[in-house]
């Protein structure tokens, strides 16, 4: 009797256990690859990003990368300005000034205009020191054009993107006190 009550609890828990995770497998758009799709939950919902191998494929694997190393998960928006973009992926410092453990990536550069929903590799003083950092254009940044990687676009969560906790008016650097996170960072066809 308590070996088949126990094993009814177990198979239970199994069950209420797994009915989460089948509702987090993302509703991606037409023509989105899973295999090339991040999906992001943050403090503020859902973020799913479709990466542009065609257009910067060794940055492309790396963010895949990092992502299923669970390297993105709990990190920061570290630098968020209003108008402008959200930056984040410092999984080391949470503050900008890490990268992961794998050597910087040549620039992939192309002439793809830095509009609203833009995804670009965020990089140093040096063009091929994208690593693992990235940031969300909220408008038009024409003047990235050219200078930094297009590594995607945003194809759903835009307006979560714009609900990101944004740096006080006036500051320069963008830093964000007690910011909003990437929650858990996953490639979406390894969503169940």
């Amino acid at each position: 009797m308590i070996r088949t009550l126990s094993l009814a609890l177990a198979l239970a828990f199994s069950v209420c256990a797994a009915a989460p995770a089948l509702a987090q497998a993302p509703k991606l758009p037409v023509g989105v690859d899973p295999q090339n799709t991040i999906v992001i939950d943050t403090t503020k919902g859902r973020i799913i990003i479709r990466l542009r191998t065609d257009l910067a494929p060794k940055h492309a694997e790396r963010l895949k990368l990092l992502a299923r190393e669970g390297y993105y998960n709990n990190v920061p928006f570290h630098r968020v300005m209003d108008g402008f973009m959200a930056q984040t992926g410092d999984g080391v410092n949470f503050n900008g000034t890490g990268n992961s453990k794998y050597p910087n990536l040549a620039a992939e550069f192309t002439p793809t205009p830095f509009v609203r929903g833009v995804v670009g590799m965020a990089r140093g003083g040096n063009p091929n020191s994208g690593n693992s950092q990235f940031f969300i254009c909220f408008a038009d940044a024409s003047f990235l054009n050219g200078q930094y990687t297009v590594i995607g676009n945003v194809v759903s969560g835009m307006d979560v993107a714009d609900k990101l906790k944004k740096a006080p008016a006036g500051s320069q650097s963008g830093t964000v006190t007690d910011p909003d996170k990437m929650v858990k960072v996953q490639v979406a066809a390894d969503m169940k």
